[in-house]
């Protein structure tokens, strides 16, 4: 067998079991040993039958007194009972069309059952138990439990792992030897097969933090190599500008913390090397007048500019922004999406290569083939985490080593941030502009949702705005009850009946970007009272008239993006507001919701959530442009920093990992940043 090969050759997988598989990112063997266990089940550790806790899963030892047969079910179920008992008490115990299980066992024989006890005081149950015997148990005393999918149980992936471990060679090295003695940590074939296999706590939690350093150092190695991929001379060196006919060409003044960011951005531009610089600021810090002003300096050195931002609704509001910014001193702006058909993106792309169009605001239409600039001097990437990390390269690409901006409105911690975008320099912007006032946010439940249409019709009266965002499109069967505020039923079934006779809009990801440029076209216009909206207005859409946001289903999201989502209003000098509805009972969740009513500080918001809810709910689904890590916590900054020393310390040693000893080390951050395109 080879790590290459994949699981559909494994006994018992055929090509429907791989497609069950592939569902969980899982295609080669490779990928089945990356599938790491995320608990263990202790059959050490039991319970007597009289104090077995209900309703949680636990272990009991017990003897089989009797077997009682099967019992033939209504639609074509058999169910199989037998009893049982410890010296503290006797438990029933039964399975659903399981006769392998049930057949296995042998009355006078002790076994170990893992599953959830029920019934009464009295008389006390399990069903569906896993059964294991002791010398089982005594081999093997820790069963590994894996993330699974509908058809995949862990039982199976478990199977599957201990087949591919027992037909694969010793894994090969891919640590230095002197890191793995500085932190003692065993080596890669070792902790692999201990964390699918312990044989105790103690050696599974050595596994454990060896492929976790063994994450964190992958990631700072591909985060480095970036950087020194980009340590080249620019090929668009510019002169200093002083950026003072800037500013007094605007109709407002810039805050301090806007000043000393285009300062940064001004230096670098006028460096030798190309800028790579990561500008971090809250929901309307005002990021996009500090690329304006690096834009400007671009085209006063007679270099183009491009800006990238990930959807069509994005990229026109900052095409609009930037033409009544930058139009006014001469700057001719450019707008190429994929709506951009016929002779007018021929005209477009004409402008571009002919040096007409000073700047071109697009989406990843910018990336295709026939964009060509006359001279691409600053290439600006807005909403980084939405993008991946090679995929910044892709617009510099367009050029001979351009200048590279790269913009987020998702806060996060400034140590962190330096340790993740260890390829990038940081600006900050940390202060809003004047004029803005803290959006004031509210929790409640259902109950009060009729309570809330009233003061919705009001504001409404009054001549506001409103946002609605719900988690969902549609309702479907696999949605969880409580979670079906599906914008298109919600627009029918509560939001008319709410607020009758108010215009109402729709938009979500599904629309096609004519339609929702059409409906965000009406929310601007003031033609719509209030917009039921999916999470798709998150991003950067800005309607100063807008003074109410409403999430359903506050808890499905983190508080980083409920965050972004209350950014959307506030952006006028009207008070404004944000309304969360949830009905979720677990303290910890309602605590999360209470912290977000009581800050706006969003380095505040994005430090509790990173410490509350982890790295993944921080970041979103796959949006923070880095590889996702399987075991690895980036609230860990402890072994993060160590990972970064130690990355930084390789690389000045071998900085492209070319030597024979590092190629399996080449090839781990190759693989890992394999999703965001090639290392080199």
């Amino acid at each position: 067998m080879e790590l290459t090969d994949s699981v559909q050759y494994l006994k018992g997988v055929g090509p429907a079991l791989a497609r069950k598989f592939e569902r969980l990112d899982i295609r080669t063997l490779e990928d089945l040993l990356c599938h790491y266990p995320r608990r263990y089940v202790d059959f050490t550790q039991c319970h007597p039958v009289a104090s077995a806790p209900f309703g949680e899963d636990c272990v009991v030892r017990v003897r089989i007194h009797s077997k009682l047969g099967c019992t033939r079910l209504s639609g074509g179920r058999t169910l199989y009972r037998a009893l049982a008992a410890d010296d503290s008490a006797a438990l029933s115990l039964s399975w659903f069309n399981a006769p392998y299980t049930y057949d296995s066992l042998q009355v006078g024989q002790e076994y170990y059952f893992v599953g959830r006890v029920g019934g009464t005081l009295t008389r006390r149950e399990m069903i569906s138990p896993a059964a294991r015997r002791p010398q089982q148990v005594a081999g093997a005393p820790l069963a590994p439990v894996y993330p699974q999918t509908e058809g995949l149980s862990s039982t199976v992936i478990a199977r599957c792992v201990a087949q591919a471990l027992e037909g694969l060679g010793p894994l090969e090295e891919d640590l230095p030897s002197p890191i793995l003695q500085k932190y003692r940590l065993p080596g890669r074939d070792e902790a692999v097969r201990a964390i699918h296999r312990p044989t105790s706590a103690q050696q599974a939690a050595a596994a454990r933090r060896r492929l976790m350093f063994e994450e964190l150092f992958i990631l700072q190695c591909g985060v480095l190599l970036m950087r020194d991929h980009g340590s080249r001379l620019t090929g668009a060196p510019m002169q200093p500008r002083d950026l003072a006919p800037f500013w007094a060409a605007l109709p407002f003044p810039p805050t301090g913390a806007q000043r000393r960011a285009a300062g940064e951005i001004s230096a670098d531009l006028a460096g030798p090397a190309p800028m790579n610089r990561l500008l971090q600021g809250d929901v309307g810090s005002g990021k996009t007048l500090v690329a304006a002003a690096g834009i400007w300096q671009a085209a006063q050195n007679g270099y183009q500019s491009a800006l990238m931002a990930p959807t069509e609704i994005l990229a026109v509001q900052h095409a609009d922004n930037l033409q009544d910014l930058l139009g006014p001193l001469g700057i001719r702006v450019a707008l190429l999406t994929g709506s951009t058909k016929g002779a007018e993106r021929r005209k477009t792309l004409e402008a571009i290569a002919g040096g007409q169009a000073d700047l071109v605001v697009g989406t990843h239409a910018l990336l295709s083939q026939g964009v060509e600039f006359a001279r691409l001097g600053l290439a600006v990437v807005d909403e980084q985490h939405r993008f991946g990390v090679r995929q910044r390269g892709l617009l510099a690409a367009k050029a001979q080593s351009p200048h590279l901006l790269v913009m987020s409105a998702t806060p996060i911690p400034r140590t962190l941030a330096l340790l993740l975008y260890g390829d990038l320099d940081i600006s900050l912007l940390d202060e809003l502009p004047p004029g803005r006032s803290p959006v004031k946010t509210w929790l409640i439940s259902s109950k009060k949702r009729q309570d809330m249409f009233g003061f919705l019709a009001d504001q409404i009266r009054q001549g506001r705005q409103i946002y609605i965002v719900c988690p969902l499109i549609e309702e479907n069967a696999e949605s969880p009850a409580g979670e079906k505020q599906a914008a298109r039923e919600y627009l029918e079934k509560i939001a008319r009946p709410g607020l009758p006779g108010c215009r109402l809009g729709l938009l979500h990801g599904r629309m096609k970007p004519a339609e929702k440029a059409k409906v965000m076209d009406q929310f601007k216009a003031g033609e719509l009272d209030a917009l039921i909206s999916t999470t798709v207005i998150e991003v950067g859409v800005d309607v100063p008239n807008a003074t109410v946001m409403v999430i359903e289903n506050a808890e499905r999201y983190g508080l980083s993006a409920l965050h972004q989502l209350r950014g959307r209003v506030g952006r006028g000098s009207r008070q404004s507001c944000c309304i969360l509805i949830s009905d979720h009972e677990e303290a910890a969740v309602r605590d999360r919701l209470r912290f977000l009513c009581h800050t706006s500080d969003g380095f505040a918001i994005a430090r509790y959530d990173l410490e509350h809810r982890g790295p993944g709910d921080f970041f979103g689904q796959a949006q923070h442009g880095l590889p996702s890590l399987k075991l690895a916590s980036l609230a860990d900054s402890g072994a993060l920093a160590a990972a970064q020393q130690e990355a930084r310390a390789l690389l000045k040693e071998d900085p492209a990992l070319r030597q024979d000893c590092h190629q399996p080390l080449a090839h781990r951050v190759e693989k890992l940043f394999e999703a965001s395109g090639p290392m080199n």
